[in-house]
């Protein structure tokens, strides 16, 4: 199995379904609301051990209802929680509106994630025991900068999904192996709205990118050859929330068990068409046998294709 340790964020999603998002200043009628467990974080850590991978999370939940439960949801998940902090005060919430396209806007409030600003000696003991480090955004920077060099220091490979979008410190950017922007992000970072340019752009920092592209695939690219594009599987898309999670997550899984970067990719895509096809985002994620039985049989997928 691919060990994988997860630095990063978890939140209850708060996911309100409605036929289109409200425009500034608008009031709309919801059609439902649900809380789900979710955070780049936990959610790439979900996506993973769904996917095969023995996962491990550091991160820090609050002292309150929506703690216990993302900790119990992880757990459920086969997460290792041991090296997950209980912090003082609230955890964190992402509030999400989901349009009858699948489409979603998003709110992020740290709460308990912004008190992880360093790493435990305990945690640097768990990062030299990976295979692979995943990193996002929603935790501090400083943090997730020293998750990165820690890695790189002990010869784990670091992954890193640059969301929410910021300016990378050189530092990070130096320690980062596979650079996961979307076409937007990528498009931030670089300047560059084309995701070829901007994927080359990339390149002169980290050695491998891969810019996924929504309904369109995924670009991968590497220092001294050719983007290769993998297109991804056409299904009907019900709520989009943790399609990138799932996917970074399923990459990570495919690539430590030696996958060719394209075929893994593939693997990747398939498991976030299955998840844009279920309600929420860690309770949208596929286990490794329905990332299997679709992946060998695209005509599983294609059945729902609009």
């Amino acid at each position: 199995m691919t060990s994988i340790v997860v630095l990063g964020s978890t939140n209850m999603d708060l996911v309100t379904y409605v036929p289109r998002a409200p425009a500034l200043g608008e009031t709309v009628t919801g059609r439902s609301f649900r809380t789900v467990p979710g955070g780049k974080g936990a959610n790439q850590a979900v996506a993973a051990a769904r996917a095969g991978g023995e996962v491990a999370m550091i991160g820090a939940v609050g002292a309150d209802d929506f703690g216990a439960r993302l900790r119990s949801t992880l757990e459920h998940c086969a997460v290792d929680t041991d090296l997950l902090r209980t912090a003082e005060g609230s955890s964190g919430t992402a509030h999400v509106v989901v349009d009858d396209e699948g489409g979603n806007a998003i709110v992020v409030v740290p709460g308990a994630n912004g008190t992880v600003t360093s790493l435990t000696h305990g945690d640097e003991a768990l990062i030299a025991t990976a295979d692979a480090l995943l990193l996002q955004l929603e935790l501090p920077l400083s943090v997730v900068v020293e998750g990165a060099v820690t890695a790189r220091r002990l010869g784990v490979r670091t992954v890193l999904t640059p969301a929410p979008a910021q300016p990378l410190p050189p530092e990070l950017l130096a320690a980062t192996d596979l650079l996961v922007p979307n076409e937007h992000e990528a498009a931030a970072l670089t300047g560059l709205t084309d995701p070829r340019a901007a994927a080359q752009a990339l390149l002169r920092d980290v050695p491998e990118v891969v810019v996924t592209l929504g309904a369109a695939g995924s670009l991968y690219a590497v220092r001294g050859a050719e983007p290769v594009a993998v297109p991804a599987p056409r299904v009907r898309a019900v709520d989009t929330t943790g399609a990138g999670d799932t996917f970074v997550g399923a990459l990570v899984v495919a690539l430590g068990e030696g996958r060719p970067a394209p075929e893994a990719l593939a693997w990747a895509q398939t498991a976030a068409a299955l998840s844009v096809q279920r309600e929420g985002a860690s309770t949208s994620m596929p286990y490794r046998v329905e990332i299997e039985a679709a992946f060998l049989s695209p005509h599983i997928l294609e059945a729902d294709a609009v």
